[in-house]
């Protein structure tokens, strides 16, 4: 029964603060999110990697342990995105092939991993959430527009906050008792805002071919969680760390990859992308609490 308790304890605030954008973005479809992304990745994201990863009691090497072992993942995560896309026989395979995947680590993996693990967790599951984003605005980028940007690199606060993050912990530097109070303001302010985002998200995102988003969703849904299991085995992991690599992989794609998309790819490639994600999100309402329940039985 205790598990079933602390299941509950771990989902609830996650999909009640998703609730709360739905409600928000069904009452106001013009309600104006802009803030929310300037803010998230601008101050709020950066603030929450550094934080995360250098105040949470992590070391050097298990940041950079599992920053590979999730480098290992999307590898893994591409292939099968290629073997997907190829079978529904997709036209743009490269532009297409962004939310099989880049997972929701940030939105929703890391304050579920945080609920789930505490501060341990969430130190984990910041090293695993700085290689997603540093990866969005590279191979993402590149992906979307078929072609490399560096100053997309060059103007992204968080691949900064990564840089200094990974030093901090080198070194073994302690942080400002300032600093760290700051900075875990500005996550969890960061992390409410795009919860509620992504709610927002969800009221104006729509499907536009069901059939293939529903095969690429449970590409993602079913074949991540198994490519974490994976891992584990092959690399032995074993405790909570573990747990936050099985849920990470099990994410619904990103919401980031709708708007990189935006940006530099076609219409119809972004409408494609949009109703993976939204399928991929709905179908996590179900698949998640099961994930979430297996990682704490089997990796506390």
């Amino acid at each position: 029964m205790e598990i079933y308790i602390k299941l509950f304890e771990v989902i609830f605030p996650v999909f009640f603060v998703i609730g709360i954008g739905y409600y928000l973005g069904k009452k106001n479809p013009k309600i104006d999110t802009k803030f929310i992304t300037n803010f998230a990745a601008n101050i709020g994201t950066p603030a929450m990697v550094i934080y995360a990863v250098t105040s949470t009691g992590i070391n050097f090497e298990i940041f950079r342990d599992y920053f590979w072992y999730y480098l290992l993942a999307i590898l893994s995560f591409s292939v099968v995105g290629v073997i997907n896309l190829y079978l529904i026989k997709t036209k743009d395979i490269v532009r297409e092939l962004p939310p099989l995947i880049f997972p929701n680590t940030g939105n929703m993996g890391l304050p579920i991993c945080m609920f789930a693990y505490g501060s341990q967790g969430l130190g984990v599951s910041a090293s695993i959430t700085s290689l997603i984003i540093l990866m969005h605005f590279t191979v993402g980028v590149f992906l979307a527009d078929r072609k490399f940007n560096l100053n997309v690199i060059i103007k992204n606060p968080p691949f900064y906050a990564i840089i200094f993050s990974a030093i901090i912990l080198f070194y073994e530097v302690e942080m400002p008792v300032f600093v760290i109070n700051t900075t875990e303001w500005l996550m969890y302010t960061t992390i409410f805002l795009i919860l509620m985002s992504l709610g927002i998200a969800l009221t104006r995102l729509k499907v536009f071919s069901f059939n293939n988003a529903l095969i690429s969703s449970f590409t993602r849904m079913f074949i991540g969680p198994l490519i974490g299991i994976g891992l584990i085995i092959i690399f032995d992991l074993k405790g909570f760390a573990a747990g936050v690599l099985l849920i990470q992989c099990s994410m619904p794609s990103a919401v980031l990859n709708y708007l990189v998309g935006s940006i530099y790819s076609p219409k119809k490639v972004v409408d494609s992308v949009a109703s993976t994600i939204v399928v991929s999100t709905i179908m996590s309402f179900i698949t998640i609490p099961i994930v979430v329940y297996f990682a704490l039985r089997y990796f506390s």
